[in-house]
């Protein structure tokens, strides 16, 4: 019997989606006939975006920052007015500067943990809400870091931030799989993004070195050799929010290349 997404007609919310890791994810969903929401606090990028994936199916575009609660449900509500309620979530975000502990505010502490801890349990609640008003159960993927394993240099408030994702996970999971919701999250590796670069080039300078040398220094560091695209990334997204996990809830899946040497 053929394995099929079962995502025809599924409606998912993407967020932060106007390019990078979200961005893929949202062209993958439209591609397996899903009916997409995508979100970005950048109206310009987000119109581009939509403009991009819409020869793929049907997408709509939300301006919300998902650091603020009042755009958070009306990023909610507005997926449920255009889509009629929500099947699956995906929740996508920017990541905090690069920097070293001793580099970092009260502030940049302060926004790290609304962006990767506040926001992603809130709109998780939001989102239980639609899905369990519509009596279909559902699916979130959370997007977080092979960092919450094995701490990264040079980015201290993503390492200690993004932590809060996986405790997300294992307690929804639990909580809410009685009513039907299945939730997961993702560990990329290191992924070809702009935030990639930006790490990169903050490794470079620290290091003395041309980017290109830190560059090459960091995939000589990944077993498979290369970092992996968004496009890669994006099919472990599809399979978590679809029904080809339909038996996997409160998984932290790495997708890194064999990047991470620890255990479990």
């Amino acid at each position: 019997m053929p394995i099929g997404s079962g995502l025809t007609g599924a409606r998912v919310l993407v967020t932060a989606a106007s390019q990078g890791i979200g961005f893929g994810a949202a062209r993958a969903f439209l591609g397996e006939g899903a009916r997409v929401v995508v979100n970005s606090s950048n109206a310009d990028r987000l119109s581009r975006a939509v403009a991009a994936l819409a020869s793929s199916g049907e997408v709509h575009g939300v301006v919300a920052d998902l650091r603020a609660r009042a755009d958070l449900d009306r990023l909610l509500e507005e997926t449920v007015r255009h889509l009629g309620g929500l099947d699956t979530l995906v929740y996508v975000t920017g990541s905090p500067r690069p920097g070293v502990f001793m580099e970092q505010s009260f502030d940049d502490w302060d926004a790290a943990s609304r962006m990767l801890v506040v926001s992603p349990a809130y709109l998780a609640r939001r989102s239980a809400e639609a899905m369990l008003a519509h009596g279909r159960g559902g699916r979130m993927v959370f997007l977080t870091s092979v960092a919450i394993r094995e701490p990264i240099a040079n980015i201290a408030t993503s390492s200690v931030c993004r932590i809060a994702v996986a405790g997300l996970v294992r307690t929804l999971a639990r909580e809410l799989g009685p009513k039907g919701i299945r939730v997961n999250g993702i560990l990329p590796g290191y992924i070809r993004t702009d935030r990639l670069d930006e790490v990169t080039r903050d490794a470079a300078r620290r290091r003395h070195v041309t980017p290109e040398q830190a560059r090459a220094d960091l995939e000589r560091d990944i077993p498979l050799g290369r970092v992996g695209t968004t496009e890669e990334l994006a099919r472990a997204v599809v399979f978590l929010g679809s029904e080809m996990s339909e038996y996997v809830s409160g998984a932290l899946l790495p997708v890194d290349g064999a990047l991470l040497r620890s255990v479990g």
